[in-house]
């Protein structure tokens, strides 16, 4: 492999995969693997807990506060044993969230829906039915603002996407049952009518366009992808008819956007040029998306821009920003464990094994983050990717796949 090292990431000076076997026979990583992983997640908790013991709780969100703490202590009772003392952290994480909403933001990530379907998942799993259903009555109550107000955003970060996302996130834990069909529908339709308004006014040839800040971003965070690829977890046959006349020729036009080194651009006509290689900007956000047509439809050229995004990301993944999930090592990571669920070649877990190796170094130099404990920036992101790769066949981007 070529290496690549600039202002932006480390050179890349790991081997390539040689086809050893990482895996026990019930698909988690062998002990071999495992016991240096486990032992520094250890180490990042007491870290995590300290840091967090002096930082204070003045944010609420998933993204950089609190709400991202109860996200991990929640992945923890899930991934690694029953235990509900992690539940009741979650819970004691989201009790001062959940009394202050300030109605002011709607998305999963940044806003209040994220508490709410969190406390949602939570309490159910603590036996306490009534304040579960109080949290959901809550989060479908912010439906009728998410589309009646036009001035608000469609992307995954603050907008409907990460709206929606967050009802099917309770979905995805306590059934369907738990929220009405009718309520996605809407839901979507809003999403998806604001993309035709906007593509019609401008003159695009694609269906679906969108802006946040008019400007045309294309990632995950605030731009086409990470809508598309929430659009694309609807799974309605009534909607079969969208996913094929407004969403797959989107996809479509997303694929003439890509540089020809296999990564993609942050918005239309950026600046920036082929620079960024972080989830929320670049190749390591596109290639889900590119996993999730191909997996819809078939189509062989989504696998391979999904492949050329891997290519980039091993080459230039691993950043100086630092270890976190929206532009660190740990996000560009599960780039790889996407590809590896896809195809189940090990060469792909040998890369986000490789890219966990470089997080656990304690000579590697990486920027502090402004939020150095939080889940998309900081710490507690890092240990959900490393407890993620234990067990990688069942891994999952937080606040992006459903689980």
């Amino acid at each position: 492999m070529e290496s690549v090292q600039d202002d932006r990431c480390f050179s890349n000076t790991f081997q390539e995969y040689k086809g050893e076997n990482m895996l026990r026979e019930d698909g988690r990583l062998k002990e071999s693997l495992s016991k240096r992983i486990e032992e520094h997640i250890d180490r990042l908790l007491e870290r995590l807990y300290e840091g967090l013991g002096e930082e204070g709780d003045e944010s609420y969100s998933v993204y950089t506060g609190i709400g991202g703490i109860a996200h991990l202590h929640l992945h923890m009772y899930s991934k690694l044993k029953k235990d509900r003392g992690q539940l009741e952290c979650a819970l004691d994480c989201l009790r001062q969230p959940l009394r202050h909403l300030k109605g002011q933001r709607i998305s999963f990530l940044c806003g209040d829906a994220g508490p709410l379907a969190l406390g949602a998942v939570i309490y159910d799993k603590l036996g306490s039915k009534p304040a579960s259903k109080d949290c959901v009555t809550r989060l479908v109550g912010l439906q009728k603002d998410v589309c009646r107000d036009p001035s608000l955003p469609d992307e995954l970060l603050y907008g409907r996407a990460g709206y929606l996302y967050a009802l099917l996130f309770v979905r995805a834990h306590l059934g369907d049952d738990s929220i009405s069909t009718e309520v996605i529908h809407k839901v979507y339709k809003c999403i998806t009518d604001s993309g035709i308004h906007m593509s019609q006014q401008q003159g695009w040839r694609h269906p679906l366009m969108y802006a946040w800040h008019e400007k045309h971003y294309l990632g995950a965070a605030h731009g086409l992808v990470g809508i598309f690829y929430i659009l694309m977890h609807v799974k309605d046959e009534s909607l079969k008819k969208h996913l094929e006349e407004l969403i797959r020729p989107s996809l479509e036009y997303m694929l003439t956007l890509r540089f020809p080194s296999g990564n993609c651009p942050s918005s239309v006509g950026s600046s920036t040029g082929d620079k960024l290689v972080h989830w929320c900007h670049g190749a390591p956000g596109w290639i889900h998306m590119f996993i999730m047509a191909y997996k819809e439809f078939g189509e062989d050229r989504y696998l391979q821009a999904a492949k050329a995004c891997a290519d980039v990301i091993w080459s230039r993944g691993l950043l100086k920003k630092g270890f976190g999930l929206c532009h660190g090592i740990s996000g560009n990571a599960y780039a790889f464990l996407a590809m590896y669920k896809l195809t189940d070649d090990q060469a792909y877990l040998y890369k986000a094994y490789k890219f966990a190796t470089m997080t656990m170094e304690r000579n590697v130099r990486v920027r502090i983050p402004d939020h150095p404990y939080s889940l998309f920036e900081g710490l507690a992101g890092t240990i959900y990717f490393l407890i993620d790769l234990l067990d990688p066949k069942s891994a999952k981007f937080p606040a992006f796949d459903l689980p």
